[in-house]
């Protein structure tokens, strides 16, 4: 019988290693964090030396407790509004992606209405600063901050994401600790790579943050999130001998 249709009653050990994985992995990245922000600020600073970035490093002090004090690094630029030229080559390269999406066939309307929505993003982009570039109140310098800041809360709900919808089967405690690990571990990995290669289309314009921060920006690591859990889910329950 496929896993699906079984029942599967929370057993006191499950849940028992539930809660102890969530203290776990949350005490280790709470301990670990301040090395983790020194290594994001290694890669940083790596990435200015070696890319075309004209970018400056920022560190952002944050603390949680008296003991556990942390600065976050991030990369600080100039503000540059969309010129003429850059305007009309995103609407033109915008309008012919939206066309192009009426070509595709009848069996891709799923992925025909997913492109649409996307490019509405950049299409409200393009008509506000079409109308009011001079208001737009986001810097470079405080949504690179904001990225690497929900990037460390996004990490930090791991253990309590799998602790309510993935510790509480019966995957065994080797199973458990090593998805946790190995999810957490590739966003640490990711967060400095996602920030850099932004960078390098936000210094062109501000004209891109819209379609990097909604499309570009945390609903990615939160894709990397169901990926994992996906693919832990698809493992094998342990048998029932040795629950």
């Amino acid at each position: 019988m496929h896993r699906a249709l079984t029942h599967f009653r929370l057993g006191p050990m499950n849940l028992l290693i539930a809660i102890s994985l969530f203290v776990f992995f949350s005490s280790i990245w709470l301990v670990f964090l301040p090395k983790v922000c020194l290594f994001w600020n290694g890669v940083l600073a790596f990435g200015i030396r070696v890319l075309p970035l004209r970018a400056d490093l920022g560190l952002a002090q944050h603390h949680l407790t008296p003991f556990i004090r942390f600065d976050i690094p991030y990369l600080r630029m100039e503000s540059v509004l969309p010129s003429s030229q850059t305007w009309s080559l995103t609407c033109a390269a915008t309008l012919a992606l939206f066309a192009a999406t009426f070509l595709l066939s009848g069996r891709l309307i799923p992925l025909m209405y997913l492109l649409r929505g996307i490019l509405l993003v950049p299409m409200t982009a393009l008509l506000y600063f079409a109308i009011l570039p001079a208001r737009f109140p986001h810097t470079p310098d405080s949504y690179m901050e904001s990225l690497v800041t929900a990037g460390i809360a996004l990490i930090s709900t791991v253990p309590l994401l799998f602790g309510l919808t993935y510790y509480i089967f019966d995957f065994g405690l080797l199973k458990k600790a090593l998805l946790t690990a190995i999810t957490m571990t590739h966003l640490a990995l990711f967060l400095p790579l996602q920030v850099l290669l932004q960078a390098l289309f936000l210094q062109k314009t501000v004209l891109f943050m819209p379609v990097l921060y909604i499309i570009f920006g945390m609903p990615i690591n939160i894709l990397i999130i169901i990926a994992f859990y996906s693919w832990g889910m698809s493992w094998f329950f342990r048998p029932p001998v040795e629950v």
